[in-house]
């Protein structure tokens, strides 16, 4: 099953779209490392049972943990909780001293080309510049919202307007967050204006459903962020661009929450000289 050498993978369900196996080879083969990192599917049910073979297993270094196990992995890792924040979901867990730990790279994903399109929202310490409140919309409860809201409160987005289908799942998100800085709307409803609109559903993805919404509540010189990356282009993407407001797509947010889970995996840097060589190939 291990080939003899080192390795890693990543687990959801589905998973056969995932780039993670081609961005971490790719990361391995310009450093030389001996390794391997491939694609598995685990359902919600065998996770418990998934992470016990993998604890015995010499070679595991670990895996990334997409939907709909983000929340669920919490239970199977051990991971410093920050009291001050809802805990976060774990995508990645690592095999370490005996024991599996869980962390959080979607912050790093999230956070990266953000800042990179507003780099003044941060001032030379790397405090938050919040002067000037924006308003962002965020489409979906999932897992991976509470890594969002982090980011954005670090980022001084304010108020932070949630959009989802399953209202239980945002409730169970407001239970420990401080609901101030939040406004919920029922999925379907008209979008307010906002400075920043996130998607963070499946929809819009192959096989996913059509996602209902489009970039015209957001203003002139607003950010769309689209989470999926299957397509890269999705509809709400190719409308966003058509009203000449600012894009971020998938692959940037895959590729900065892939570099410090390389890191923590196989204990090299990741080559980020390489990004442009590595998006043409997974975008070919």
């Amino acid at each position: 099953m291990t080939s003899g050498i080192p390795y890693a993978e990543v687990i959801g369900d589905p998973i056969s779209h995932s780039k993670s196996p081609l961005i971490h080879k790719f990361w391995l083969g310009k450093l030389g490392i001996e390794g391997d990192y491939r694609a598995t599917r685990v359902r919600p049910d065998e996770l418990g049972a998934y992470f016990e073979v993998r604890a015995r297993d010499p070679l595991w270094r670990g895996c990334n943990i997409t939907m709909p196990l983000k929340l669920a992995a919490l239970d199977h890792v051990r991971k410093p909780h920050d009291p001050s924040f809802p805990p976060e979901p774990v995508n990645l867990a690592v095999a370490k001293e005996g024991a599996i730990h869980g962390f959080n790279t979607d912050i790093h994903g999230l956070m990266e080309p953000l800042v990179a399109l507003q780099p003044e929202r941060l001032d030379l310490s790397g405090r938050t510049q919040k002067e000037q409140t924006l308003t962002a919309v965020v489409l979906g409860a999932g897992g991976v919202l509470y890594s969002v809201a982090w980011v954005l409160m670090s980022l001084g987005y304010n108020p932070i307007i949630l959009v989802a289908r399953s209202r239980e799942k945002v409730e169970r998100f407001l239970e420990r967050a401080d609901r101030r800085q939040f406004g919920v709307l029922p999925w379907g409803d008209p979008l307010p204006s906002c400075d920043l609109l996130v998607n963070a559903t499946p929809l819009g993805m192959e096989g996913q459903g059509r996602m209902p919404y489009d970039a015209s509540s957001v203003r002139a010189g607003g950010i769309v962020f689209e989470m999926l990356y299957h397509p890269l282009e999705t509809c709400l993407l190719a409308d966003a661009r058509a009203r000449g407001l600012r894009c971020i797509d998938g692959l940037q947010m895959l590729l900065g929450q892939a570099a410090p889970s390389f890191q923590l995996l196989f204990g090299a840097p990741a080559p980020r000289q390489h990004d442009q060589e590595l998006r043409e190939l997974l975008t070919a």
